[in-house]
């Protein structure tokens, strides 16, 4: 997949947990947009990074930036993630996988031995004028979040 940095996002509107229309255009000329691909609601490793990003939360909101979470988890599957982990932010439902394609996280993966299609972790830096600033993919969860605050840092303090 070649790189996205530099490049008009690309637009997405999808529901939320709460089944309302989330849409990049929201948060055009507003606010900085973490927008997080991860696999699967209650997983260890998922769980590990909405913790992380929600324990990291106030930060980014200080810095003008928003979290929003995606999967191909459904609605009622993302309320009950929510609910038990406290997140603050929104998680979207890509069930599709479209704007997962459109962002190139919807990849070939294998485990156990089998091949299949899914959601290669994934974080994307979006500006208050649509472009990618900064990608993040096959993401190791372990101190990504601290990397994309500073980076954030970074970025406002210019």
């Amino acid at each position: 997949m070649t790189t996205l940095e530099g490049l008009e996002a690309p637009d997405f509107s999808m529901k939320n947990e709460a089944g309302e229309m989330v849409s990049l255009k929201d948060f055009a000329g507003k606010k900085y947009v973490v927008l997080y691909f991860y696999p699967k609601d209650m997983t260890p490793g998922c769980t590990t990074q909405a913790c992380d990003f929600r324990d990291a939360e106030k930060d980014f909101s200080e810095l003008n930036a928003v979290i929003l979470g995606v999967s191909a988890d459904d609605e009622k599957q993302h309320v009950k993630f929510i609910e038990k982990h406290g997140l603050p932010f929104s998680l979207l439902v890509d069930a599709d996988h479209t704007v997962s394609e459109a962002y190139g996280v919807w990849v070939q993966k294998k485990m156990y031995g089998k091949e299949f299609m899914g959601i290669e972790r994934s974080t994307f830096l979006i500006d208050p004028t649509g472009t990618i600033v900064k990608e993040w993919r096959k993401v190791k969860v372990e101190n990504h979040i601290q990397e994309v605050l500073e980076t954030l840092k970074t970025i406002t303090s210019r």
